[in-house]
């Protein structure tokens, strides 16, 4: 029995793998590309921490602000005098301007070594503390879970207790460096450097700054008039609170 030995089909080029060379280049490419990339990819990871970083202490804002409003948290001016910002009644002749209602350099300067002792703490816990309490300290194993808080009253002169007052505030990193300068906004019209950047973040901006006005079931209406400022009549022109 005569037996045929079967032909045997050469491989063509499509069934063949990729040479060592071919290879190589595949890998260069992909690197350049994952190179080209990669910065972006860096930069939208950091700024999306930063901006939880913000949505938080703007939550911390909020604590702060309802705790001084319950009486939970005590009110600036209970730890020193200079946090008040004493303003004059507004009146027809003296209308309230932007600027006095707002915060600046001028009216609260920013935190520094020396007055770093008169800040407010948020901690991890969810507890606020003033800096000159015993035992209101930051953890240092973990900073960026706790905040400082920079407040004052804007009041307006010979005011009464019952009469409310303008709560402001700053909100910034614990890991913040006292030993240099830390920024605010200059004026109502120019703000502060943002706390956002390309990097891990600008540590000594405030990620937040805010006011929020303070009052109580007693705060008359002249009161609230007085300390924001008068309304105008339908001229356009200012009026004296009644």
């Amino acid at each position: 029995m005569i037996k045929h030995n079967s032909k045997q089909t050469p491989s063509s080029n499509s069934d063949s793998g990729f040479t060592i060379i071919e290879s190589i280049l595949g890998l260069l490419v992909a690197a350049i590309l994952l190179a080209a990339i990669s910065p972006i990819l860096v930069i939208s990871t950091s700024v999306r921490v930063q901006s939880r970083r913000i949505e938080k202490a703007t939550q911390v804002a909020n604590t702060f602000i309802d705790g001084v409003r319950t009486g939970s948290i005590k009110a600036p001016s209970e730890y020193s005098s200079d946090n008040k910002i004493e303003l004059d009644a507004a009146t027809k002749d003296a209308p309230r301007t932007l600027s006095q209602s707002l915060i600046t350099l001028t009216t609260m300067p920013v935190p520094t070594n020396s007055t770093k002792t008169n800040l407010y703490l948020f901690r991890k816990d969810g507890s606020i503390c003033h800096v000159s309490e015993t035992g209101c300290t930051t953890d240092s194993n973990n900073t960026f879970e706790e905040y400082y808080i920079q407040a004052r009253q804007i009041i307006v002169k010979s005011s009464g207790s019952s009469d409310g007052y303008r709560l402001a505030m700053r909100v910034y990193r614990t890991d913040v460096d006292f030993a240099k300068p830390l920024l605010a906004s200059e004026s109502p019209n120019k703000r502060s450097v943002s706390p956002v950047t390309g990097g891990l973040g600008n540590k000594q901006a405030p990620l937040v700054e805010r006011t929020a006005d303070v009052g109580n079931i007693s705060t008359s209406f002249q009161a609230l008039c007085q300390r924001l400022g008068i309304a105008p009549d339908k001229d356009g022109k200012a009026q004296n609170c009644q």
